[in-house]
């Protein structure tokens, strides 16, 4: 059995947090992170709330028992590692040092005077012992990959990356394994590298940059006109899927990584997921890259302008005006009498003259028609 199928218990200091939690962000993990900076990265998790949970009823659930491995630390000796239960862990260390007088903030101060804590609280940690990462990385996928309790794009396609790389799953294997489908394990994966090889390839790419913004990468690779920029293959196998980006198009990835990222001088083009379906409609323009190349700092509305991507809104303001007259039409002569809308058919027969001012060949039409 790789899994235990008996709950054992801890002291709180014997049981480590991960540092290779992919929720840490990738410039924040590795084995050689210490403790003390994986609780402080995981400071903002709102861990306040699981701390309070834990005097309001009575100390940690059994239920929620940690999943930990054992592994060897850096100098040898071995240590209990926690895969599964990071933020609650975390919350019981933050909650311990406010009671031990190093709250890490009022907040923290305050709760560990509201009330005493269960005497066994940080002595009797359950948990439950897997024999490796391995035995658990199924659990891990459903549950934060396609299950209840989801990651960002970041961590789930940092973990597909893993599987992949590390154990040399294929696409469908990792599909299998965690419950998605093989479509959208090959786009986080197809992101995943991309990120990479921006880092390795683009000179002075600073990876701060990407942090929390992963998820406008993942989108982008979506449209086709980063596609075609970039000549990625979202269809890729493993292989080319490791350099998405071919090296006669290196160019191309550098100005794609400052756009969407921008540079210590220059913020991103690309500002929130919003904008990513028309970023992808600016690359497809070449008059539209070729303002972005030759801007300083780019505007993002400038250059969506120049790619004509306005265009479909336009369309779609006049068609949802003409929708909305067709209604009022079958109506009106009800009202004739009324001056508030006789108001306002005024404002929208002077809209509308103004209009087919733009459009004379469709105004002589009309008026050739009402003849």
């Amino acid at each position: 059995m790789t899994i235990s199928t008996g709950l054992q218990f801890a002291p709180i200091d014997e049981l480590y947090l991960d540092p290779m939690n992919p929720r840490l962000g990738r410039s924040n993990i590795g084995r050689e992170i210490t403790q003390e900076k994986v609780l402080e990265s995981m400071r903002t998790w709102t861990l306040e709330e699981l701390a309070l949970s834990y005097l309001e009823n009575g100390g940690f659930w059994t239920h929620e028992a940690l999943l930990v491995v054992e592994e060897e630390e850096l100098d040898g000796s071995p240590r209990l590692v926690v895969v599964e239960g990071n933020r609650r862990l975390a919350a019981l260390k933050y909650l311990h040092a406010a009671y031990e007088g190093r709250p890490v903030s009022k907040k923290w101060e305050t709760m560990s005077e509201s009330a005493e804590p269960l005497p066994t609280l940080f002595t009797r940690v359950p948990y439950i012992l897997v024999d490796s990462r391995k035995d658990v990385q199924a659990f891990l996928g459903f549950r934060h990959v396609t299950g209840i309790k989801q990651w960002g794009a970041d961590e789930k396609a940092g973990f597909i990356a893993k599987l992949i790389d590390e154990q040399g799953l294929t696409y469908e294997q990792v599909m299998r394994k965690i419950g998605s489908k093989t479509p959208t394990v090959r786009k986080h994966y197809i992101a995943y590298r991309l990120l990479l090889q921006i880092e390795d390839s683009v000179e002075s790419f600073d990876p701060e940059l990407a942090d929390g913004r992963f998820a406008v990468l993942y989108m982008s690779v979506q449209t086709e006109g980063v596609r075609q920029y970039l000549q990625i293959d979202i269809m890729a196998d493993l292989q080319t899927a490791k350099r998405p980006v071919p090296d006669d198009h290196l160019e191309n990835l550098a100005r794609f990584a400052r756009w969407l990222f921008g540079t210590k001088d220059m913020h991103p083009l690309v500002t929130d997921t919003r904008q990513v379906s028309g970023f992808g409609k600016i690359l497809e323009s070449e008059e539209a890259v070729q303002y972005l190349k030759r801007t300083t700092n780019p505007n993002f509305e400038v250059a969506f302008r120049i790619a004509g991507g306005d265009e479909s809104e336009i369309v779609r303001y006049i068609e949802e005006a003409a929708d909305n007259i067709e209604m009022a039409l079958s109506r009106a002569h009800l009202y004739k009498g009324s001056s508030e809308l006789k108001n306002a058919v005024r404002r929208l027969g002077a809209d509308a003259l103004q209009l087919l001012k733009v459009f004379p060949e469709i105004r002589q039409d009309l008026v050739a028609e009402e003849v």
